[in-house]
């Protein structure tokens, strides 16, 4: 139900770095069992019964991926458009069932877990019925497409006992803990401002026409709760991601990965306030979301809190510190700056940096993190409520641009205080027939 290209630089990078953590959400949060009352535990030596849902580029990595495990079966493979679906079965030698509803794969009995990585627009219904249905859930980033749907997937989960992970692989690569660890460790001084920022040369999507669907493609359900719309290439191709209807463009796209050690390091789950100034200044094509986009949110820590800034541009590669994506903690004591695989530091003058020990439990990988915890039933590093955490920065930042103004942000009651028809974005305006989102 998604359609990337199935090279996709940045996730095969990812995946290299998948070695990371299984350091909880909050430091001081225990991990509480999430074995459902009745259900039946998956023993350690068992095998884990898993369905996959979207085998666009994304979906198909992440096949490929788990099929590699000893203790998984692929039983399931699931996709509006049948070229994907078939190259998915293809992939399991036949031996998984073919689908193009993805409710016949919720209605299994043998299925222990899913794989949901379809377009963003499609995330919440499946993942939340398939919490329903009693089974594990792992969601591709962000994990929605709007607050209101993220904050539904976390009640669907703690009410169903579900081991959730949300697909931020980045998390448990090396690197970002000795990241957090050094910033955590206080060498940096007092930091006062972040940014994270992402530059890349995203011309060429240009105008093409409104045409019909590709042969094999069930256009309506790949709209599924999305308004009507003519296809259009653009629309349905990896380019779905700027277009409102169905993401949150480049922001939507990456701050789950590039805001992650920021949030992670400095101990905050939210802002108190965002500003956003951009806009589709450079490009010249038929996408909707921002080309270049400015989004400063301020956190409270300790007296004075922190700002962090958010700096994107797609059109030139050119970021800063010489860097297309990029991380920066800027303290009195010295300056970190890392991107996904390693990291910098530039102390002040003077300054002699004495690095901390490693301190942060170390992950087996993202992917058999959320495998042993099924098994286990602990809970992952990027379950449903962090990645909801993340998500929600994005969809802040897009809210804070349609509207213009700076806004406040209450973190626990998940509303905007100071600019009543700001929280009108927090939800899809209308799903349309018959698609709603389920309740819990």
């Amino acid at each position: 139900m998604s359609d990337f290209p199935v090279t996709r630089r940045d996730f095969l990078a990812a995946s290299a770095l998948a070695a990371g953590s299984l350091a909880r959400a909050r430091a001081d949060e225990p991990v509480k069992s999430t074995t459902k009352p009745g259900s039946k535990p998956i023993g350690a030596n068992e095998r884990i019964t898993l369905g996959f849902i979207g085998l666009g580029g994304m979906g198909t990595g992440l096949l490929n991926i788990f099929k590699k495990f000893d203790d998984v079966a692929v039983a399931a493979v699931c996709d509006v458009y049948e070229p994907h679906v078939l190259r998915a079965k293809s992939a399991t030698d036949d031996k998984a069932e073919a689908y193009g509803d993805f409710r016949k794969v919720l209605d299994r009995k043998d299925i222990d877990a899913v794989v949901v990585a379809t377009p963003d627009h499609w995330h919440a219904i499946p993942a939340i019925l398939a919490c329903q249905a009693e089974k594990d859930v792992y969601c591709e980033k962000p994990l929605s497409y709007r607050i209101a749907e993220g904050r539904v997937m976390v009640d669907a989960a703690n009410k169903y006992k579900r081991v959730t992970q949300m697909g931020n692989l980045i998390h448990a690569g090396e690197n970002y803990h000795r990241v957090v660890e050094i910033v955590q460790s206080g060498v940096l001084g007092k930091i006062s401002k972040t940014r994270v920022w992402m530059a890349g040369d995203k011309r060429g999507l240009g105008s093409p026409a409104d045409t019909n669907p590709p042969e094999g493609c069930d256009y309506d359900f790949w709209l599924g709760p999305a308004p009507k719309r003519p296809f259009n290439p653009n629309r349905f191709t990896f380019n779905w991601r700027y277009f409102w209807d169905y993401a949150g463009g480049t922001l939507g796209d990456f701050c789950c990965h590039i805001v992650d050690p920021v949030h992670w390091a400095m101990g905050v789950e939210y802002p108190e306030t965002v500003v956003a100034t951009g806009g589709r200044y450079a490009l010249k094509d038929n996408a909707e979301t921002p080309d270049t986009l400015e989004v400063v949110y301020h956190y409270k820590k300790g007296d004075t809190g922190f700002d962090m800034v958010w700096s994107q541009t797609d059109a030139s590669s050119h970021g800063f510190e010489a860097r297309g994506l990029g991380i920066e903690f800027q303290g009195t004591e010295a300056t970190l700056v890392a991107d996904y695989g390693k990291f910098e530091l530039f102390p002040e003058k003077g300054v002699e940096l004495k690095l901390p020990e490693p301190s942060l439990p170390r992950s087996p990988g993202h992917h058999r993190e959320w495998l042993n915890a099924i098994k286990s039933r602990a809970a992952c590093s990027c379950r449903f409520d962090y990645g909801h955490r993340l998500s929600s920065i994005g969809h802040l930042g897009n809210i804070a641009l349609w509207t213009g103004e700076k806004l406040r942000w209450d973190g626990e009651a998940e509303r905007v205080t100071n600019h009543q028809e700001a929280n009108q974005h927090l939800a899809r305006a209308v799903y349309r027939a018959p698609w709603t989102l389920p309740r819990v």
